[in-house]
Parts: structure tokens; C-alpha cells; sequence
């Protein structure tokens, strides 16, 4: 994996984290639609700056209101550029678009990572939330998203190696790894390709990077097994697809879940 990951692992983890995504928030700031006031007088914006080719995620503890009055802009515009059916359910890893659709033309895409929220008020310290010790527990049947060799392994501590890179040939499947809904579907993650994350639960994530081509769509219902993307080489330098597990945002060992070959 190209070290352009290392802020790119950030990225999907702080995908989350990026997913995000991990630090609660324990002063609650009260942010109201139209444009009530937060611990020190900051209001929303009652106009929106839009940022073309940006993108922001979630972190645990964040809500549209806040992402709205952190980048300048409204909440019912953040609401509408990322299609929310339910704004006040969104989750670590999601990621929201910090401009209208069709307004990134041009432009390279980025990713803004949002300081974690602290357990103090306004000016208090971060206390980032302590990685997964050991295997978390998982009732979920995980199962590989796509055979071939595996030629990158995860990690644990290096930004560069957050998950499996298992290779094959351009145009293979790419599976679902489990039952769950498309929360990502884009190529906005440099250094991630064409890539895609699976929300499974509350708690878990799963990422397929590299793809040749996309064939879900975000908010769309998957299956285990369910093919999602042909592999390809988009952001590496070999056909492969970049996979990564994350709990809480955080990565962990996928090998730890996936069934022995």
C-alpha cells in the first residue's frame, strides 16, 4: 500500500473515525436549524459557503448541525447535497459532501478531517477514544470479498497497512463481505480508488478499495456474497481490492474475522 495512505487511513477511520469517530461528546453544544446559538455564542450559518470536491467524516459524537456549523454551511443545504432521509442518524465512517452535486467539476476531490469532540467545553482538550485491545467479539459471519493471494497485511499501529490487499485480475468480483447498506460509494478517499464501505452495524464497517468499477449504490441493501465491484487497479499499481474491517471506526485485523483458507 502507497504510504499516500497514511493520511488516508485517517481518513476512512477518522472513517470513521473513518469511518470514521471516536470521541464522544460529553459537553453537549445545542445547535437548532434556524440557527439557535452553542456554548460561546457561534450560530449556524444562515447562507451556505459550499466547498466543491470536499468531503467531511463522521466522527462519533458529530450531527449534521454541527458538521453544518463547523464548514459554513446550512443545515438543510448539508441535508439536501447528501440526500439524508434522516439526518439525525448519522453514523461513524459516513461520508458527508460539503457541496452541492455537480459542483466538484474540475476539482480533486478532498477530505476534511474534523478534530474529535472532548468530554470539556469549549476550549478543553481531546481525548482520543483507546483502540480495540485484542479481537473484538463479532456476531457477524464474515466471509472473503474476493479470492486470490494476499499480498498486504494488516498492521496494527501503521497507518499504511490498515487492513488485507488481496490480489487478482482486472474485472474479478468483489464481494459483500456480510448483510449490510452502501454508506460510500465514490472515489473521494485519495489513494483509495474507486471504493466502497458497507455499514453492517451500529459498530462495524467494511471498506473495498481499488475497484475497476463501482456497481452499488449509496443507501443501497446488500447480501453477503452479493457482488459489488469488479477489482481493479485505481490508486495502486497492481489489480487488487484493498479491504479493511473497522470497529468503531477503528481498524482491526480482518484476518481475525474472516474464516481460515
Amino acid at each position: 500500500m502507497s504510504p499516500d495512505r497514511l493520511s488516508k487511513g485517517v481518513r476512512i477511520g477518522a472513517l470513521a473515525l473513518l469511518v470514521s469517530t471516536l470521541a464522544a461528546c460529553g459537553t453537549a453544544t445545542v445547535v437548532r436549524p434556524g440557527g439557535g446559538s452553542t456554548a460561546g455564542g457561534v450560530t449556524t450559518p444562515k447562507t451556505s459557503v459550499p466547498k466543491p470536491g470536499q468531503t467531511v467524516v463522521v466522527r462519533k459524537g458529530d450531527t449534521i448541525y454541527a458538521l453544518a456549523r463547523i464548514h459554513d454551511i446550512t443545515p438543510a443545504d448539508l441535508i439536501a447535497w447528501n440526500s439524508l432521509d434522516n439526518p439525525s442518524t448519522i453514523h461513524p465512517g459516513q461520508v458527508i459532501r460539503l457541496y452541492p452535486a455537480g459542483a466538484s467539476a474540475g476539482r480533486a476531490p478532498t477530505t476534511v478531517v474534523t478534530a474529535p469532540r472532548s468530554g470539556a467545553s469549549s476550549g478543553g482538550s481531546t481525548t482520543p477514544a483507546p483502540a480495540p485491545v485484542g479481537p473484538v467479539k463479532s456476531n457477524i459471519a464474515w466471509r472473503w470479498p474476493a479470492d486470490g493471494a494476499i499480498v498486504g497485511r494488516y498492521v496494527a499501529g501503521d497507518a499504511t497497512k490498515q487492513g488485507v490487499d488481496i490480489a487478482g485480475t482486472s474485472g474479478q468480483a468483489v464481494k459483500a463481505t456480510a448483510n449490510g447498506v452502501v454508506v460510500y460509494s465514490g472515489a473521494g478517499l485519495v489513494g483509495y480508488g474507486e471504493l466502497i464501505i458497507i455499514k453492517h452495524s451500529d459498530q462495524w464497517l467494511s471498506a473495498y478499495g481499488h475497484n475497476r468499477k463501482r456497481l452499488v449504490n449509496e443507501g443501497q441493501s446488500v447480501k453477503a456474497g452479493e457482488q459489488i465491484a469488479e477489482m481493479g487497479r485505481t490508486g495502486a499499481n497492481r489489480d487488487m481490492v484493498h479491504f479493511e474491517i473497522r470497529y468503531n471506526g477503528k481498524p482491526v485485523d480482518p484476518q481475525q474475522y474472516l474464516p481460515a483458507r
